[in-house]
């Protein structure tokens, strides 16, 4: 063979192998999905998370043109679901929708959790914030959070606040209004937030931070009374209850929020159009008024922001978590 002819054939073999690559990058896209989408929720059916599965799963199977089912693994406060999608085939037909809690709180609460969020997923998209409202029994002598906070320092170690259970955002959020403000307040841990709001319109415990949802309810039944919203502004939920930093906490901003994970692995181009695809449905009144209504803000990233994003509230969750002693085996 001459020179002229190898070089030739090894120009043309370097075309074809190239065209070859290229069109192993696209066909990921091209042909995904090609089965029905399964989404993981690490917690039972009928809370919060339940409530937003269920509203984006409907919508994204009209985009992606492949059924959608939910499957619920609870357990160890969501380490059982982050488990199942871990060890998932990585092509994009299984995803996690997790909270702040499985995100970001988890890494810094359990001694040894069995998945790091950010070397065995990833982030797919953020989809919504959900703030916290901050309740009291509504025979407390109060209206306002300044008046709370006044009574409960006149009683140091008299006021219990119930939580969902140790480690979760019912329990660290009073944990970080009690440092900024210099409370002695006592922690009832409850399995659940509905034990816990059950005591807390008896009066066994006298203070309580919960999502949105629940509390508006409760809040307009007239059988707990909320203060304050733990976002910057005030919840579409309860517009008549102002904000921890209106009443006089400057900076206290602790929210929330939901995302979609996939396992580690799944190749770049399913990821984008996993992410555009939600990006799409977030950008739909229905479902944003939707999301409103069960008190969850709308509040889409895509898969490089949430990265970021996630960087940023596991190193904040982990003082926090710190701060407040909390650790589970």
């Amino acid at each position: 063979m001459t020179q002229r002819r190898r070089i030739l054939t090894s120009a043309w073999t370097s075309l074809v192998l190239a065209f070859a690559l290229g069109l192993a990058t696209t066909t990921h896209a091209a042909t995904f999905p090609t089965k029905p989408i399964r989404i993981v929720v690490g917690f039972p059916a009928g809370g919060p998370l339940d409530l937003h599965a269920r509203l984006l799963a409907d919508k994204l199977q009209s985009v992606l043109g492949q059924p959608v089912l939910i499957d619920y693994k609870s357990g160890a406060g969501g380490t059982v679901g982050a488990q199942e999608v871990m060890k998932s085939p990585p092509d994009g037909h299984t995803l996690m929708l997790a909270n702040t809690g499985v995100m970001v709180i988890n890494p810094a609460l359990y001694t040894k959790l069995p998945y790091g969020t950010l070397c065995d997923f990833v982030p797919v998209a953020r989809t919504a914030m959900q703030p916290l409202a901050l309740l009291v029994n509504p025979k407390l002598p109060v209206t306002t959070l300044p008046q709370f906070i006044a009574y409960a320092k006149a009683r140091p170690g008299q006021i219990n606040y119930g939580s969902a259970g140790n480690g979760g955002i019912s329990h660290l959020v009073p944990e970080m209004f009690k440092n900024a403000t210099g409370l002695f307040m006592v922690h009832i841990p409850y399995r659940g937030s509905a034990p816990a709001f059950t005591d807390l319109m008896a009066g066994q415990v006298q203070f309580m931070a919960e999502s949105i949802p629940q509390a508006a309810n409760y809040h307009r039944q007239g059988k707990v009374r909320a203060l304050a919203v733990t976002s910057r502004e005030r919840s579409v939920a309860l517009p008549e209850v102002p904000t921890v930093i209106e009443s006089g906490l400057p900076g206290f901003e602790v929210v929330g929020f939901y995302g979609f994970l996939a396992p580690a692995g799944t190749p770049k181009d399913v990821v984008q159009q996993l992410s555009e695809a939600f990006k799409t449905m977030l950008a739909q009144p229905e479902v944003r008024s939707r999301m409103t209504d069960q008190g969850a803000d709308p509040a889409f990233l895509g898969a490089d922001d949430f990265a970021k994003f996630l960087g940023t509230e596991l190193a904040r969750w982990s003082d926090v978590v710190k701060k407040s002693g909390a650790k589970l085996d």
